[in-house]
């Protein structure tokens, strides 16, 4: 008789156990990011659209990593059209919507370049895109957790808080792999342009050397013609 009670209190704990890894795994869906990295051609503009949900939250954070000026023009509209933010000029930026259902537009423009192209790199942070309806109905089918003290609620927020301070970890080091990208961009440029007037200050130096030897041997000539 005593061994039924015993196998009801192990078969609670594994439903217990259970239960929680599914409801960590719908918590670790809430949250998503991506990045992309591409090249604006000299008078273009390019638009990226991305559906949203009611009540989510969208964040996108970008950069140019090379170009003249190292500068683009950014817009973002709501799925109704409105003009939401609009940057000018701007080597990076960050900005954070909440949402409605719909796409929405995000732009960046090159047409006041007419030479040179920008490589531009953004990360979308897509919040609470998936959020479960009846996120508490795991809890009728456990039972017997006041018997062993475990409090499922507290290991679901420890989880969700590691798992959110690793995605901000995730961001901040693409970020700054963003911003060593483009102080490489622009160092190798300034390398160039270094060796370069480097080169032509050379050939400057050489040239004005020979014309000041010319002029010093003109003024000790003799160009008296010598009768006999």
């Amino acid at each position: 008789m005593e061994v039924v009670p015993g196998f009801l209190c192990v078969l609670s704990v594994f439903v217990a156990l259970v239960s929680d890894r599914f409801v960590a795994l719908a918590a670790f869906s809430q949250s998503m990011d991506s990045d992309f990295t591409f090249t604006l051609p000299a008078g273009r503009k390019e638009c990226f659209y991305q559906t949203m949900k009611k009540d989510a939250s969208l964040e996108i954070e970008y950069q140019v990593l090379d170009g003249a000026g190292l500068d683009v023009d950014f817009f973002i509209s709501s799925p109704s059209g409105q003009m939401l933010f609009s940057d000018y000029h701007k080597s990076d930026g960050v900005h954070t919507v909440e949402t409605e259902d719909g796409d929405y537009m995000f732009c960046f423009d090159n047409t006041f370049s007419s030479v040179s192209e920008k490589i531009i790199f953004f990360e979308l942070i897509l919040d609470n895109m998936y959020i479960d309806e009846e996120p508490d109905d795991w809890k009728e089918y456990v039972h017997g957790t006041d018997m062993l003290d475990m409090k499922l609620e507290d290991i679901m927020d420890t989880i969700n808080n590691v798992k959110a301070r690793l995605g901000k970890s995730v961001q901040i080091q693409t970020v700054l792999r963003a911003f060593e990208a483009r102080d490489r961009n622009l160092q190798e440029s300034n390398f160039d342009r270094v060796n370069f007037w480097s080169v032509v200050n050379l050939f400057v130096m050489m040239l004005v050397s020979a014309v000041q030897v010319y002029l010093v041997r003109s003024l000790f000539e003799d160009k008296r013609k010598i009768r006999t």
